[in-house]
């Protein structure tokens, strides 16, 4: 599942196969801009702001976003592709490598200059330098009658946290994921515990949040529903919580170690 660790990485790979080289193809199968032509330009950078790719070359900012689905590969020049091409949405390439994003939920292109303005909304990122607890922390708690999971997933408040992630940082603050956030004792120690899971994960091939890195050991309650709890054993319940009723989100929690 694309968290903020997940963006993170795909970001890093991307800037090793294409910062600092010409581009010799560049094909953006969305309808909007099918007609950029990057060839012939360099890429600068790609980096990471939260759960937001995005790839810098000349004058324009390719920023892509993953959603449930996306994934960016980078393979050598003339490489198999792991996925089938008609999930390809965007395919740039130099000499010595291929970078491709299947199923991309987002692609858009933006003008350098006004890559900061479209971002605006995002609050800190948990991984970037702009990076400020106390900002996050101001924004978390604007509303202390919100339900601490709403809080910590809102992009708003603070970029890369996504459903995995704040389901286990409950489990390991004992919170109940309704508890409102001003009935929360000490939340920057909350996020920033969370700031450091995240950024341990980033150097993992596989994401863990219990220290196991076992297929199936990795997660204290996210998609646990219905297993026993590794700290007590009471069965795992699952629920939903949203804003909006259309965007709900999954919630997981043990009955007896979160209140």
């Amino acid at each position: 599942m694309p968290e903020g660790d997940t963006v993170w990485r795909a970001a890093h790979r991307l800037h090793g196969a294409l910062a600092g080289r010409v581009l010799t193809r560049s094909d953006v199968r969305v309808p909007q801009w099918a007609t950029l032509d990057l060839r012939g330009v360099t890429v600068d950078e790609a980096v990471s702001r939260g759960k937001h790719l995005f790839i810098r070359a000349g004058d324009v900012s390719l920023h892509t976003h993953l959603k449930m689905e996306g994934v960016w590969h980078v393979y050598p020049h003339g490489g198999r592709w792991r996925r089938p091409a008609h999930m390809a949405r965007v395919i740039l390439e130099n000499a010595d490598h291929q970078a491709v994003g299947f199923s991309l939920g987002l692609v858009e292109v933006l003008e350098r200059g006004a890559e900061d303005d479209a971002m605006s909304w995002l609050g800190p990122d948990l991984l970037g330098p702009d990076w400020s607890l106390d900002e996050a922390v101001r924004r978390v708690t604007a509303d202390p009658d919100r339900p601490v999971f709403l809080a910590l997933h809102d992009q708003r408040n603070l970029a890369g946290f996504g459903n995995e992630y704040v389901n286990e940082i409950c489990f390991l603050h004992g919170l109940v994921p309704t508890r409102a956030v001003g009935d929360v004792r000490d939340i920057g120690h909350v996020i920033e515990r969370g700031r450091r899971l995240l950024t341990v994960n980033c150097d993992r091939v596989l994401r863990s949040f219990t220290g196991n890195t076992r297929t199936g050991e990795e997660r204290w309650v996210f998609d646990r529903e219905g297993r026993p709890c590794r700290r007590c054993g009471t069965i795992i319940r699952r629920s939903e919580l949203g804003d909006d009723p259309l965007r709900m989100r999954n919630t997981f929690w043990c009955p007896h170690c979160q209140t």
